[in-house]
């Protein structure tokens, strides 16, 4: 059987933490950002851990 191969877009857009968790990062913060607040922009700047419904899925995708 050969080896799993690792998604590439979910090898660019996910990382792993120290303790196994999974990091991602805030969607919405590209462009259009005029009508966004400050507040809203220096918060979506930081990273964020991946929700449990989705772990699953990602998961299978990083291969882990």
């Amino acid at each position: 059987m050969p080896k799993m191969k690792t998604k590439a877009s979910a090898k660019k857009r996910f990382t792993l933490t120290g303790t196994g968790k999974i990091k991602r990062h805030h969607a919405y913060k590209s462009h259009i950002l005029t009508k966004k607040s400050t507040k809203q922009k220096r918060n979506l700047g930081y990273s964020t851990i991946i929700d449990k419904a989705d772990k699953k899925n990602i998961k299978k995708m990083l291969c882990i």
